[in-house]
């Protein structure tokens, strides 16, 4: 069986602290993204975080809800994650890459993914979901980020 993979990038113009900061506070997620309706941290070990992602409601008005753990190496810029609770994935697993570059910083998504069999979504329906709301979420990101750069130089 096939893996999915996608790999997505956005160059954030603001400071690698704020960037990091704000993309990392998973509790803040629902303002971050528009997908999310509520985050509920579970567990907090050290760069560790646990944690209950709840999506808004699709047109059938299904609240997708599921278990994450994320670690954030701050001196590597990284973060590693997979789903605790797969719901339809055998696996999910994340990769976040943050680097500086001329104009900010590049934030990069890196997704590795198998559908369980009995999915209502195959590889390739998954594979065109994240690739096609990735790069949503990241715009809305870098506008969020990038607004409370200008308010921080402002104060």
């Amino acid at each position: 069986m096939t893996a999915g993979h996608t790999e997505n990038a956005i160059v954030i113009s603001a400071p690698m602290g704020l960037v990091w900061s704000m993309t990392n506070d998973v509790e803040s997620w629902p303002e971050l993204f528009d997908e999310y309706a509520k985050t509920e941290v579970l567990h907090r070990s050290g760069d560790t975080v646990r944690f209950r992602l709840t999506m808004h409601p699709d047109e059938n008005g299904n609240a997708w809800s599921w278990v994450s753990e994320r670690t954030a190496d701050p001196r590597t810029r990284t973060v590693r994650a997979h789903r605790v609770e797969t719901g339809w994935f055998e696996y999910m697993n994340l990769r976040w890459e943050y680097r500086e570059v001329p104009g900010g910083v590049e934030m990069r998504w890196i997704q590795d993914f198998r559908m369980k069999p009995d999915s209502p979504v195959d590889l390739e329906q998954m594979t065109r979901r994240i690739d096609g709301n990735s790069p949503t979420q990241m715009k809305l990101i870098k506008e969020k980020v990038e607004q409370a750069a200008r308010q921080a130089g402002k104060a």
